[in-house]
């Protein structure tokens, strides 16, 4: 196990390694990490496809195998204030590996449900496991660039979740019926260990970039309050839960959407669903590239704005061509939010960036859980009419972010009182 010397001898290491070398670790690690965060997306969005199929496997509703989906992204949500917690106060490097092996055990142990309820059970265990590294990520990022540089880093690990959504809900629905959803998971649980195995010479960057912080419950409070307690962080929060929601509840249904409306079957439906987060992607690091250039406040309404339109045109019966472009235009909307919300969060954290982030994930895959619950419900009396409601909150979103975010501006990074822009309380 290491120590606090070994974790403090690691940054020494860093701080006289020469520049162009550490650049070139930084790169090799961001590239390491980008993939975990693609498997564990992979992993999360490949099932929401395979509803109907799953339904049928274990004789229930797609309703009830829905369940299964709120059941991984709810425990992930809440384990990641843990994860954030527990690496600022023991070190990252620790934390991570822990998180990721666990996410490649119980990935391959969610093979042997034999019913809903199992599945569910392990979905639970699960979420619960993988929940330290991307969150951990995103705090790394934060350590290892500076604000107004860290767009580019952000989109590539952003980029990898949008990579994870695009090809998990794609393939998982296309080798469904070649390899079966049991060979799905174990395949992705063996994919998770191999990318721990070829992390762990990068561990001491990871130790060195990230020094643990002290403190007990008296700091942990605090620290939720000086991040909730001032507007930047309440509307910074608050929005992602909300933007969650929104892209969960359409999302989690759009494979039962296709099976209703146009009568796919699994492979139809991965082929539909490519254009989901294809564009975050290949487009990734360039869109952060964009909001370190023209500022987060100006992209904001316009990803928030592009999301409800893609939403509002799978509302009428338009064909198949029409709603696999809406559900690309969808996807592209949240790849010009949710990463841009992540880089204010990077400068909210102070002292403790892994309580911060861990709060950002937290309330990322809670909107994703209670999203796709409310989405279920409504869906009872018709996707249009649930459409419609997502579509409409999201709206008053877009606008409402016109004047919540104007001061998301690049210029405003190297104002007095602190490196991170806007100040504390605005």
């Amino acid at each position: 196990m290491k120590t606090r010397h070994d974790e403090l001898s690691a940054g020494v290491m860093m701080a006289v390694m020469p520049q162009d070398r550490q650049d070139i670790e930084r790169e090799r690690l961001l590239r390491v990490l980008s993939a975990a965060t693609f498997v564990i997306f992979f992993q999360a969005f490949m099932v929401a496809p395979i509803i109907p199929t799953l339904a049928a496997a274990f004789g229930v509703s797609p309703q009830d195998a829905g369940l299964i989906v709120p059941a991984y992204l709810v425990p992930y949500g809440v384990a990641t204030l843990a994860y954030g917690l527990l690496a600022d106060r023991y070190g990252l490097w620790r934390i991570m590996a822990g998180s990721l092996l666990a996410f490649a055990i119980l990935t391959v142990a969610t093979a042997t449900a034999r019913s809903v309820e199992e599945l569910a059970l392990w979905r639970v265990a699960a979420g619960l496991g993988a929940a330290g590294v991307v969150p951990l990520a995103l705090t790394l990022v934060g350590k290892l660039f500076p604000y107004e540089r860290r767009g580019r880093p952000l989109g590539w690990l952003f980029g990898a979740m949008a990579g994870g959504m695009a090809f998990g809900s794609t393939f998982g629905a296309v080798l469904e019926p070649f390899i079966g959803w049991r060979g799905l998971f174990l395949a992705v649980g063996l994919a998770g260990l191999t990318v721990l195995l070829v992390l762990l010479p990068r561990r001491r960057l990871l130790s060195g970039a990230a020094p643990a912080a002290g403190g007990g419950l008296g700091a942990l409070l605090r620290g939720y309050g000086t991040l909730l307690g001032t507007p930047r962080g309440a509307r910074t929060y608050g929005f992602v839960l909300a933007n969650s929601m929104f892209h969960s509840g359409v999302f989690t249904w759009l494979g039962l959407y296709f099976e209703r409306r146009h009568g796919l079957g699994s492979v139809g439906i991965g082929l539909a669903l490519v254009g989901y987060g294809l564009p975050g992607f290949l487009f990734g690091p360039m869109i952060g590239r964009m909001a370190d250039r023209h500022g987060r406040g100006r992209l904001l309404p316009f990803g928030l704005a592009l999301s409800a339109i893609g939403a509002a045109a799978l509302i009428p019966n338009v064909p198949l061509a029409v709603a696999v472009v809406a559900v690309t235009v969808l996807s592209l909307g949240y790849d010009t939010t949710q990463p841009l919300f992540a880089g204010i969060v990077t400068a909210l954290g102070g002292p403790r960036p892994g309580q911060a982030m861990g709060l950002n994930v937290f309330t990322l895959f809670l909107g994703f859980g209670l999203g796709s619950l409310v989405f279920s419900e409504v869906l009872r009396v018709g996707f249009g009419t649930a459409l419609l409601l997502f579509v409409a909150i999201e709206f008053v979103l877009a606008v409402a972010a016109i004047r919540l975010f104007h001061a998301e501006r690049p210029a405003l990074a190297n104002q007095p009182g602190g490196k991170h822009a806007p100040q504390p309380g605005a």
